[in-house]
């Protein structure tokens, strides 16, 4: 029997949190496979980073799509999907001889899979917040967070307990048991069970306050959407390069793979304090200001990343970059929440990361062809500290939201 005072909307965040869990997890753990790939199939990094784009743009280009379904049918038979995909693309990958199939399998068919995560799961959760959305979206983000803290120790363990073939295939299929359970749990709004709890209030940064729920037609034409829209392109172009070539990078100045991959596990624990620290932050000091300080720290990580030269150094600089994206994970689907309301956040948030990735998804290729012309990284995170400093002026003048406030009982 459930208490009395229990808020279902939690169990929406815990559903959010195991799939995002096993989605970047695994997602983020293709660095740990990348050397192991190199070495048996003799591929060079700018394929292999080049399939990680190709697999970027399809997942957030897509994320328009399943955002919109989310938004109209619900999370739950999207997810379950989605988990279908991923699962398949993965374990068909495991199974590879030639290059056109990883850019199929995974660039494509895991990708696809991969679009019905961040969007249906987060969105889903800020229809079911207001007072409380930050914090919320930040424990939902913290699965990610702890996901890629714990996968890639997982993958490193299995590629040399086995071969990195046997990892990627026990992965596909955790993949889909786990996703296909927490769909069934997904509900899409509170309204659909006739919930509803508190009075909100809104403070002076607008935090707290319903906004009136705008179209898909309506958000494209505010300033604010084509704002995020840009700093998610510019996001897209940095955030895939230490995940994807940390493990690379380390073997270039002497570390170990195992040094490489416990540096992707700094990420993701790291994350997790960012995610649940600055979510929780902006629930009480606006979207706007937690946004800011997380683009700081990212521009800190790849200042540390150039200077890096050994397994302190590389922990240090991974140790921001996690904080940098474990707020940006929980602070994004929030902020689209306040600007646009709940009802078509699904469609609008879809729409700002399909754009975003399409004009910055190229990064992990990018830098791979950059590391095969010059032999090491520096110009690749040249390119990323540029970005992240374009964020953050992005970020700091960033128009204050223009939306009526209204007064309704509403979720924790």
């Amino acid at each position: 029997m459930l208490i009395p005072s229990f808020y279902y909307g939690w169990v929406i965040t815990g559903c959010a949190f195991f799939v995002l869990f096993f989605t970047y997890g695994v997602q983020y753990s293709f660095g740990v496979f990348v050397p192991p790939m190199v070495d048996e199939l003799g591929w060079d990094r700018a394929s292999l980073g080049g399939a990680f784009s190709l697999y970027s743009i399809i997942y957030t280009m897509f994320t328009v799509v399943s955002g919109k379904l989310t938004d109209s049918h619900g999370p739950r038979r999207i997810i379950a999907v989605g988990g279908v995909l991923l699962a398949t693309g993965l374990i068909a990958t495991s199974q590879l001889s030639s290059q056109w199939q990883l850019f199929f399998w995974y660039g494509i068919v895991a990708a696809l899979g991969m679009s019905t995560a961040y969007i249906p799961c987060n969105m889903t959760v800020v229809k079911w917040f207001r007072r409380k959305r930050g914090l919320a979206l930040g424990i939902a983000a913290s699965g990610a967070s702890i996901g890629i803290l714990l996968i890639p120790i997982l993958s490193t363990f299995l590629i040399e307990r086995f071969n990195w073939r046997f990892g990627l295939l026990v992965l596909g299929c955790s993949m889909f048991v786990v996703l296909l359970i927490a769909a069934r749990f997904m509900i899409g709004s509170p309204e659909t069970l006739s919930l509803a709890d508190g009075q909100i209030e809104a403070n002076e940064n607008g935090v707290g306050g319903v906004a009136q729920s705008w179209s898909v037609a309506e958000a494209r034409k505010s300033a604010s959407f084509w704002f995020l829209l840009l700093g998610f392109a510019l996001t897209m172009t940095t955030v895939g390069v230490p995940f994807v070539h940390v493990v690379s990078y380390g073997r270039d100045i002497g570390l170990s793979d195992g040094d490489g991959a416990l540096a992707v596990s700094v990420i993701g624990l790291l994350s997790l304090i960012g995610g649940l620290t600055l979510g929780a932050m902006s629930d009480r000091y606006g979207r706007k200001s937690a946004f800011v300080i997380a683009y700081v720290l990212q521009v800190v990580a790849f200042v540390l990343f150039l200077k890096a030269d050994n397994a302190g150094s590389v922990y240090l600089a991974a140790a921001f970059f996690g904080c940098y994206y474990g707020g940006f994970a929980s602070l994004y689907p929030a902020l689209v929440g306040d600007l646009f309301g709940p009802d078509h956040a699904g469609a609008i948030g879809g729409l700002i990361v399909a754009g975003g990735g399409i004009l910055g998804g190229w990064g992990p290729a990018l830098a791979g062809y950059l590391r095969d012309v010059n032999g090491n990284y520096n110009d690749a995170f040249v390119l990323c500290l540029i970005s992240a400093v374009c964020s953050v002026v992005l970020f700091v003048v960033l128009p204050k939201p223009k939306r009526p406030i209204s007064y309704r009982v509403v979720a924790p």
